[in-house]
């Protein structure tokens, strides 16, 4: 019997050498290579922009099955930065993000397409002020390979959406101040050791 299955574990490494070289595998965000961009009209005057940095979560890739892969990201509201110090404060308190009592936001996927050879989208459920909506990523993948600085397998892309803040209870200075938000999310992940 032992050596039945021995044989039939050698036929199958040989003809399906790839199953395992397929597998899943779970990636980190690099908080350091990933954040979100946020832009928003400004009384109709200008955009302003903004930055979430220091984001935090896991990327379960199937290279076999894309369609199988899976997001869960953490963001840290207080790591918003506007290049206007009085900004951020005010972006801080209950009128904006209200970071004392919600200091982060989650995306967790449910479903991934494939729509080009790079190209993708991402399904899943964003929490921010405690209201859970779901959102569309637009997912371009940009690099997979070896990261030259630290030798670890490395996932990289670059994704987009729009929000309505309204739809998360961030209703302060509608409609002056706009209601829809475009996202601009760039990410690095390395596989887990």
């Amino acid at each position: 019997m032992r050596s039945l299955l021995a044989r039939l574990f050698i036929l199958l490494t040989l003809f399906f050498p790839f199953t395992v070289l397929l597998a899943a595998e779970t990636y980190h965000f690099d908080p350091q290579h990933t954040y979100v961009l946020w832009r928003i009209n400004h009384l109709g005057f200008s955009i302003q922009y903004g930055k979430f940095s220091m984001v935090d979560g896991t990327l379960v890739v199937d290279e076999a099955k894309p369609q199988n892969s899976k997001v869960n990201v953490t963001i840290n509201m207080d790591k918003v930065t506007t290049g206007i110090p009085k900004l951020d404060e005010h972006l801080l308190s209950s009128d904006f993000f209200d970071v004392e009592k919600y200091p982060t936001a989650t995306f967790v996927s449910n479903k991934v397409t494939v729509t080009g050879k790079n190209t993708g989208k991402v399904y899943g459920t964003l929490t921010l002020l405690g209201i859970s909506k779901p959102v569309i990523l637009d997912v371009k993948l940009l690099k997979s390979g070896v990261h030259p600085m630290n030798n670890l397998k490395t996932i990289g892309f670059s994704a987009t959406t729009k929000i309505k803040r309204s739809d998360f209870g961030m209703n302060k200075y509608l409609p002056a101040l706009g209601d829809e938000v475009q996202l601009d999310i760039g990410a690095e992940a390395h596989l887990a050791k």
